[in-house]
């Protein structure tokens, strides 16, 4: 290590009896820096050697460290390192400012909160002239500090002090409690709004809130605390996205249950792109948790988004509400689209029922069976053809039919599967 004395060398290692012998000789210099301006005493106090630290703090004239080569306290040291004997004795030099921050702007507090050392916080929190809403250079206070991490005790401490509000939020606008709630700490969100002047539903800069972040991450204990308060309100949206939204999108469907439950909640609130939860988690395949949302009868499973597109499934399907002949911007249907995609599952399930018309046209003149094809869908195909009332001639606005997208594509098994039909046109021309 760049230009340790010996006496630094001792007082690393902790040996008490080398250190008295070294400060017994007139021409050692107990103040002595090394390259980085850390002193014999700064070393202990980092090393958290507290026999050291008592012995160097009986001399007189004894220097900490060069200010400008270290801005790293030996209070800040022990803070860091949850040594209690030291930061004891580093508070009972008048010399030390407990406020003092490192180059980040964290003081002893914020890093003893941050590390969760009980112990030291306790005393700096005891001394009057603790500052305990010092922020770092990100804006978060020591209180901010424990509650991402989850220190309830230390959450307890700062709170008992009506100087520490619970509302003091970052650069970036998050709050104590939104940090807690994002990262699933239940007591200390507990702890929080015990608080009668903190304010649940403050949003981050970017407009998301406590709630909508305790859902979007799955935070289950925490969304139940939330939701218990009747202040809270779930259907605040970021660009239209509410909590039950963001829960949808992630599939947490014990949140979506618990949301559900309060019934001042729209379930229908949609996003700025005109997407529901219900779209959002069918879409997304999410089938269970397309089952919870349908449970509560004021979903509109016919929603659709801004281009006019809806996403129906099985579940969907079993809902006798459903419109299964809704179309989009296009003027696809559910089964132009689902024959189209090759789902043989889903084409089944609505040529199952007598509502759905089969030969129903998109905007290009284009029916579900042309469209499986032109695509090769050869099961679909012959799904279609079962149903007495699909015309296997109905060309498209171009007067192609679909044995003509077959051909055109190359498709062998699906011109096959037509030409056995006797009440297939081969000849027919397109235009």
């Amino acid at each position: 290590m760049l230009g340790l004395t010996p006496l630094s060398w001792a007082a690393k290692g902790g040996h008490e009896e080398v250190v008295m012998i070294l400060l017994g000789r007139d021409d050692v210099d107990p103040s002595a820096a090394d390259g980085h301006g850390r002193t014999p005493l700064f070393i202990a106090a980092c090393e958290g050697h507290e026999g050291v630290v008592k012995i160097l703090l009986g001399w007189n004239d004894i220097t900490f460290s060069t200010a400008a080569a270290d801005s790293k306290m030996p209070l800040f040291r022990a803070a860091l390192a949850g040594n209690e004997g030291v930061t004891e004795m580093q508070l009972e030099r008048k010399k030390v400012n407990p406020n003092t921050p490192d180059e980040y702007g964290r003081t002893s507090l914020f890093i003893a909160a941050r590390k969760g050392h009980n112990g030291v916080v306790k005393m700096l929190l005891e001394r009057n002239d603790v500052n305990p809403n010092i922020a770092h250079q990100y804006g978060q206070t020591p209180l901010f500090a424990a509650a991402e991490e989850g220190h309830e005790l230390i959450v307890k401490m700062l709170l008992e002090r009506m100087d520490v509000s619970p509302n003091t939020a970052d650069d970036y606008g998050k709050t104590p409690l939104f940090i807690a709630t994002r990262e699933g700490h239940e007591g200390v969100v507990k702890r929080l709004l015990s608080r009668e002047d903190a304010n649940p539903n403050t949003a981050n800069k970017y407009g998301e809130t406590p709630l909508a972040a305790a859902a979007r991450n799955g935070r289950e204990g925490v969304v139940r605390v939330l939701l218990e308060r009747k202040d809270v309100n779930p259907n605040t949206a970021q660009h239209g996205q509410t909590p039950l939204l963001k829960a949808a999108l992630m599939g947490h469907k014990g949140v979506i249950k618990m949301l559900l439950g309060r019934m001042d909640l729209n379930p229908n609130t949609a996003d700025e792109y005109g997407r529901t939860p219900l779209y959002i988690a069918a879409r997304n395949g999410r089938e269970e948790v397309v089952k919870v949302l349908l449970e509560r009868n004021d979903v509109d499973p016919n929603a659709t988004d801004r281009c006019g597109e809806t996403q129906l499934m099985e579940t969907l399907l079993e809902k006798v509400h459903v419109n299964p002949n809704v179309v989009d911007w296009l003027g696809q249907t559910p089964l132009f689209l689902a024959a189209g995609q090759g789902h043989e599952r889903v084409v089944e399930m609505l040529l199952a029922r007598n509502d759905v018309d089969p030969n129903t046209p998109n905007k290009f003149g284009q029916t579900p069976l042309f469209k499986a094809a032109h695509e090769g869908h050869d099961e679909v195909v012959k799904m279609l053809l079962r149903r007495s009332d699909v015309n296997p001639n109905n060309p498209d606005a171009c007067g192609k039919t679909p044995l003509f997208a077959a051909v055109l594509e190359g498709h062998v098994g699906v011109v096959k599967i037509l030409l056995e039909r006797a009440d297939v046109n081969s000849n027919m021309r397109s235009r």
